[in-house]
């Protein structure tokens, strides 16, 4: 398939009859009803039964539903199993320290119906299906935060399920994750300032003194490291991968408008005090109300109508745009992951070269300071700047290109620089 995701089609709007229908249902009678999506496959219909009050019921639904929404499906609709141990014999991951560190730390807050050698044991298998994905993947990179997310699936899909769910989930939906740096990360939540802009010019400007590095820890593990009740957590997973990543932004756009008059009630000019409100969700968290309202949200304000061209600002290659259609995720292969990540890692070393060369520049125009030298380096930053704008604004951007490609032009800006030094 081609490398350079394409904006598709407008999905199908949530079906929001959903909501009144689920007054008249009954449970079993839900349940009945998204097993038979699951085996048609029909993926419309579990986005609307996963945006519906109560999502996908219980575990046992989410166990066929969750692959199915991930394309985790072997031959003939059978969701896929991995209980292979050939990955203990692949090389060592290097970040299965901080994985050991981490896992240490988990299920502290659920399950807490079992043993502390039940617990135990939960942690080896957490520990072990970590281990197995970033081995068998090894140019994935650990974050802190992972395994919240990964403890969830191990207790949702069980030991057996888990493993091609989460591969998939690691390469094809939170990749941007697992990139060598999180500025993919941070790009993201340079979104949340024009959605909020979209939505509530007069809230957006009370917080415009607070980055939105507030999100991060929210948002880089799917709310898995705020959410402290299995159950909130497992529903909000439904919603969540039941639509394209970006979704995950604008709900946490719709907890920071839902909170205003709180926030508003803050100074401004105490940004330390407005970070640490925004940084933590509300207690309690009303799931269902900010699940719909998210949605709505969304469709008012699609990513390709947000301000200050804040979409283009979006590599290509991020899982925010390819997936956006949510059932195109299905429908790529591992493969296809890896050469999104492939594509966005070049592009991110060379932007952190370039970075590299402006600041050198700026360095030795401040040391120097001669007049003529220093207009040939602005120009030349400034031509330069100017292309790699043009193109990257066109969808086409160079930085996509591999290594070798943009080493020489690179390599000659970094000789002007010896040269003039």
């Amino acid at each position: 398939m081609s490398t350079k995701a394409t904006t598709p089609a407008k999905a199908p709007a949530v079906n929001r009859l959903w909501q009144e229908k689920d007054l008249l249902i009954t449970p079993a009678d839900k349940v009945t009803r998204i097993l038979q999506s699951c085996r048609d496959n029909d993926l419309d219909a579990l986005t609307a039964l996963a945006t519906s009050l109560g999502g996908f019921v219980d575990d046992g639904t989410r166990r066929t539903a969750w692959p199915v929404l991930l394309g985790s499906v072997a031959g003939l609709g059978t969701i896929a199993t991995d209980e292979d141990e050939t990955w203990r014999s692949l090389p060592r991951h290097r970040d299965e320290d901080q994985v050991r560190l981490d896992v240490d730390r988990s299920f502290v807050y659920y399950p807490n119906d079992q043993s502390e050698k039940q617990i135990q044991v939960k942690k080896q298998e957490l520990s072990d299906l970590i281990t197995k994905t970033l081995r068998r993947r090894p140019a994935l990179c650990y974050f802190q935060g992972y395994h919240d997310i990964v403890q969830v699936f191990l207790l949702v899909l069980g030991v057996a399920r888990a493993p091609p769910t989460v591969e998939r989930l690691s390469l094809l939906r939170i990749r941007d994750f697992m990139l060598p740096s999180l500025s993919a990360a941070i790009s993201h939540l340079q979104l949340l300032p024009s959605i909020l802009h979209a939505a509530d010019p007069e809230l957006c400007k009370h917080i415009e003194g607070t980055q939105p590095f507030f999100a991060l820890a929210a948002t880089l593990t799917l709310y898995a490291h705020d959410i402290q009740e299995y159950g909130d957590i497992a529903r909000l997973f439904d919603f969540l991968l039941a639509h394209e990543a970006v979704v995950s932004i604008y709900l946490y756009a719709e907890i920071i408008l839902s909170r205003k008059q709180e926030l508003l009630e803050i100074d401004d000019d105490e940004p330390e005090m407005l970070h640490f409100t925004l940084s933590k969700l509300p207690n309690p968290l009303n799931l269902e109300h900010l699940i719909s309202e998210t949605v709505v949200l969304f469709e008012k304000y699609p990513p390709e109508s947000l301000p200050f061209r804040a979409w283009r600002s979006i590599s290509p290659y991020s899982v925010l745009k390819t997936t956006r259609d949510s059932r195109q995720l299905a429908r790529q292969t591992l493969e296809d992951g890896q050469l999104f990540f492939d594509k966005q890692a070049a592009q991110m070393r060379r932007a952190q070269a370039m970075q590299q060369v402006m600041k050198d520049t700026k360095r030795l125009m401040w040391v120097y300071r001669r007049p003529a030298g220093t207009l040939s380096l602005t120009i030349l930053i400034g031509l330069l700047a100017l292309w790699f704008g043009k193109h990257s604004a066109a969808g086409n951007s160079p930085w996509a290109g591999s290594a070798t490609t943009w080493e020489p032009t690179l390599g000659t800006i970094r000789a002007f620089l010896r040269g003039y030094r």
